[in-house]
């Protein structure tokens, strides 16, 4: 006796999963609320035990905090939504046009859309096989770790698993490099000023996961060594976005920038090279209030420089990447 056929499955396919940190849904209190409460309730983020934490998050931080930071998103806000969100799409669709063969999708860690959603939506495509690939050149706990903890879970929940593979930092690739490199150079050359100080501004970290051996800290400072030997000039690094009493990574972003004109610095160019997009982080904190604190203390001439967002150079680096990655997975060329 024949069995009967089973129902036709889609041809296998290969997917990519872009992956960012996240952003709320609107630039309301309401919508940040909901958006913090799931950012800062990830113990990769907030290294306290929970017993600590909870009353503290719950009682004080969700309860002054999102009205401000919506007043941040409201600046920075767009006719198409949120900027990371906007630009992680059209990234996504430019993978497509280079890449036909994948299925390419994007999610944030946090918000919408979802980690586990978008893995749900490659399975009903039919991907058997896929790459997670977090968008953070530097390697930190707090945001590669906790992406790929997102994506082991929702593998977890699976009875039949795709295969997967996950995308390593990629700090030093001379890809990315070259890449910022290119970038860079090309912005600041359709500058109408030339930039005294190159200023490299890297999300900050407590000092504590340093000394507990993450390798965040070392991977930014490799990253600003290779792109000022590949831009041919000498450059600043610092660190932005305290949050907390803790003791955090140094030099700080805000006492870098108040202190150039003191030091006889007037015209400076920031870049956020960490970033792979444009965010709260880079137009508001450095565009907006990063460039106030520049001019309130005596500087004239203050540039922030795109992040590679979905430009020419970015794209290519990613699809090189990408490739590199899923090799043996891919039909030959």
């Amino acid at each position: 006796m024949t069995p009967p056929d089973h129902p036709s499955l889609p041809e296998p396919k290969v997917g990519v999963l872009l992956i960012n940190l996240g952003t709320p849904d609107a630039p309301e209190a309401r919508a940040v609320r909901r958006y913090l409460a799931e950012f800062l309730s990830d113990p990769r983020v907030i290294e306290i035990p929970a017993i600590a934490w909870k009353p503290i998050l719950h009682g004080i931080v969700l309860r002054t905090r999102p009205r401000k930071s919506a007043e941040a998103y409201n600046q920075i806000w767009t006719n198409e939504g949120s900027p990371l969100r906007v630009i992680a799409h059209r990234q996504a669709e430019a993978l497509r046009k280079r890449l036909p063969g994948l299925s390419v999708h994007y999610a944030m860690r946090y918000g919408n859309p979802g980690i586990g959603a978008a893995i749900d939506k490659m399975v009903g495509e039919g991907c058997t096989r896929f790459l997670a690939a977090p968008l953070y050149p530097q390697y930190c706990a707090a945001t590669t770790a906790t992406a790929n903890d997102a994506v082991f879970a929702a593998l977890a929940r699976m009875r039949l698993q795709p295969a997967l593979r996950t995308l390593p930092p990629y700090y030093d690739d001379p890809l990315y490099i070259d890449a910022l490199a290119n970038n860079l150079k090309r912005q600041l050359g359709a500058l109408d000023f030339e930039p005294e100080r190159l200023l490299l501004s890297f999300h900050g970290m407590p000092l504590r996961t340093l000394e507990q051996g993450d390798p965040y800290h070392c991977h930014c400072q490799k990253t600003a060594r290779l792109l000022g030997e590949a831009l041919d000039r000498e450059v600043d690094i610092a660190f932005q976005s305290k949050f907390g009493r803790a003791k955090w990574l140094e030099p700080a972003t805000d006492a870098t920038l108040a202190a150039y004109s003191g030091n006889g610095v007037k015209r400076i160019a920031v870049a956020a090279p960490g970033f792979s997009a444009d965010c709260i982080e880079t137009l508001e904190e450095l565009g907006i209030r990063g460039r106030k604190t520049f001019v309130q203390a005596g500087g004239e001439h203050f540039a922030l420089l795109d992040c590679l967002n979905d430009s020419p150079e970015s794209v290519a680096m990613m699809e090189r990447l990408i490739s590199r990655e899923l090799a043996g997975w891919l039909p030959q060329q």
